[in-house]
């Protein structure tokens, strides 16, 4: 319930996007969000208002006379106490109105009168591709960026006018990702990290390999916790079944060498680096090109193996390395062997969690571990400690020294 008691106003305008709004409202209230859908006249070209109502509950508004108001004023009633104004679809027009002050209709007006400070203003357009690239929009958009409002998206592919290009609403999911992190804490804005997330995969012939059981849902949710929190994100993935977080740059990769290869290239740019992927310690000293075959009553293969680089020992010991951190899943002793790694890997921070409890699940307790502390994270959502460790690791930059420190 991410939008938990959170009071959103949906502004629908006109144009073929405006289908979305339905199953927009539907995942807001899934999250929480008590959700007032507000129409243009041109809206109702699209969707019929008896759809959102039934869908939010609550009655829809188009007019700015509306008497359904006592005192006449729906812009006034209607934002006063809402968390965000969110317009998805979002139509150029409507955008160049707002952008240069003007209020026609009860949108509009809403949008103007809405109190800056506590409610966020969040538009996702929507329009043909020629229209969106016009220099005119563009103004527009940038206009409207620097009075503070957030611009989700829009997408680049095929139109309902059968053209392709930028200018199509973004999905649903997306626009719900970009609200939850509009309220999150920007404490690493500005800021470029670099995450491993997943398992990786070394082959011993072209379909066997040795690997591990991890689910990546930690490092996702953590790359998804760093882009709520401002930051430029790059999540080097091994093989999962997950999705890219909304937002996030992913670079896919099967095995260790794969994996330090793609994280050398990206880390002279990262401020931070977060090794959370689980990678595997050994591979095949030699890989065969053909599958090793089963035969009655022989010996298996003897398999030799050669140990994998150590991607976050690596980059610690960098010149100048960014922010690291480590994780460290054990079975056992867990402060104990989080803090030899810290030491043996030369990083500013390991955190610790317990094999059984935290393989595969949608939540752990974690222990974030320092030269001299360990403070437990009390079980939740990996989401959640996702947040928690953003947090901790925007305190450690905010004090940070020398970057160019091993380990710092």
């Amino acid at each position: 319930m991410e939008l938990s008691n959170r009071k959103i106003v949906l502004g629908v305008t006109g144009g073929i996007a405006a289908y979305k709004s339905c199953e927009l409202v539907r995942r807001l209230r899934e999250q929480g969000a008590h959700v007032q859908a507000v129409m243009t006249h041109s809206a109702r070209n699209f969707l019929a208002p008896a759809s959102l109502q039934a869908l939010t509950g609550m009655p829809v508004f188009d007019d700015l006379w509306d008497t359904r108001m006592s005192d006449g004023m729906a812009h006034i009633a209607l934002s006063r106490d809402a968390d965000a104004i969110l317009v998805a679809p979002a139509s150029a027009n409507f955008l160049a109105k707002i952008a240069n002050g003007l209020c026609d209709d009860l949108l509009s007006t809403l949008v103007l009168a809405r109190r800056s400070a506590q409610c966020k203003l969040l538009l996702a357009p929507a329009m043909n591709v020629e229209m969106w690239e016009q220099p005119a929009t563009q103004r527009n958009i940038e206009r409207l960026r620097a009075d503070g409002a957030l611009i989700l998206g829009p997408a680049h592919g095929d139109q309902a006018c059968g053209e392709v290009g930028a200018g199509r609403m973004i999905e649903p999911d997306e626009i719900l990702a970009d609200l939850v992190a509009a309220f999150q804490s920007k404490c690493l804005r500005g800021r470029r990290v670099l995450i491993t997330a997943g398992p990786t995969f070394e082959p011993l012939d072209p379909v066997r390999g040795i690997t591990n059981r991890s689910s990546g849902k930690m490092g996702y949710a953590l790359a998804r916790a760093a882009r709520e929190a401002g930051a430029d994100v790059t999540l080097v993935s091994g093989p999962t079944m997950l999705a890219a977080p909304h937002g996030v740059r992913r670079v896919e990769v099967d095995s260790a060498a794969q994996m330090l290869e793609r994280v050398l290239a990206a880390v002279e740019t990262a401020d931070v680096f977060i090794a959370v992927a689980a990678v595997a310690d050994w591979r095949a000293a030699s890989i065969s090109p053909l599958k090793l075959k089963k035969r009655a009553s022989a010996e298996p293969p003897t398999l030799q193996l050669a140990n994998n680089p150590d991607i976050l020992a690596t980059v610690a010991a960098l010149p100048l390395p960014p922010l690291c951190v480590g994780f460290a899943a054990e079975s056992e002793r867990l402060i104990e062997h989080a803090r030899s790694k810290l030491s043996s890997k030369g990083v500013a921070m390991m955190v610790a969690n317990s094999i059984p409890d935290a393989l595969g699940s949608d939540e752990a307790e974690l222990v974030i571990v320092d030269a001299t502390t360990a403070r437990t994270l009390p079980r939740a959502s990996k989401l959640e400690q996702g947040r928690r460790i953003v947090a901790a690791i925007a305190d450690r930059l905010a004090t940070r020294v020398d970057p160019g420190e091993p380990g710092t």
